[in-house]
């Protein structure tokens, strides 16, 4: 019981794969992509305070940092999946939520759990930090399918998955996501150009659509 039960409770993202059932060449889990998007969002919002947004530091650290927690009880269902519909979404995440809640009411102590709610809670909003995370959330993804398409692995769903990041990246109206356009993704094209799979082509049909 206590907090204890809940730093327990971080080795099951360790363990939890992303990408479940496909032939990969990297296997990541839930954990290390909590780590990556923390990275990611840190230099984000820099690039937005240097443009004169401000930032509650504390906020994004803690929706990044514990943006998949819920995954420990319903693991990672895959994006397709997860997004096949509004009606399956909300239900996914109306579960995880529920889950989230409930342990946090069987574990955390009573002067905590205020703290726990809001830490744990979906991060992802129309705040400038929310759309931090979600840029972040989509770049991870942007990466770890690019890993694989780099080597050549012609998974279907990697490219599905490098498409459909790359335009949710697009829609979000922040000064990062124009800098990542303009100076990170054309590094990233170049460094897959040897690659057996057209990811350019890729690339600029999800940019054009």
């Amino acid at each position: 019981m206590g907090i204890h039960t809940y730093f327990q409770s971080l080795n099951d993202l360790e363990r939890i794969i992303r990408c479940p059932g496909k032939f990969k060449f990297e296997e990541h889990s839930v954990s290390a992509h909590s780590w990556k998007v923390v990275q990611y969002a840190k230099t984000l919002a820099d690039i937005e305070e240097s443009n004169g947004v401000d930032i509650d530091w504390k906020k994004l650290y803690e929706i990044t940092s514990s943006h998949d927690y819920g995954e420990i009880f319903i693991g990672d269902i895959k994006t397709p999946v997860k997004h096949h519909s509004l009606e399956l979404r909300a239900m996914l995440q109306q579960v995880e939520e529920g889950m989230v809640a409930h342990f946090i009411d069987e574990h955390i102590p009573e002067e905590f759990k205020p703290i726990f709610r809001r830490q744990l809670r979906e991060g992802k909003d129309d705040s400038v930090e929310g759309r931090i995370l979600e840029v972040a959330d989509k770049m991870d993804q942007v990466y770890e399918a690019f890993a694989e398409l780099a080597r050549g692995n012609t998974e279907k769903e990697f490219i599905v998955m490098y498409r459909n990041a790359l335009i949710k990246i697009k829609s979000i109206e922040l000064h990062c996501v124009d800098y990542f356009l303009q100076y990170i993704l054309p590094d990233l094209v170049r460094e897959g150009s040897r690659s057996p799979i057209n990811i350019e082509q890729i690339t600029n049909e999800a940019l054009s659509s």
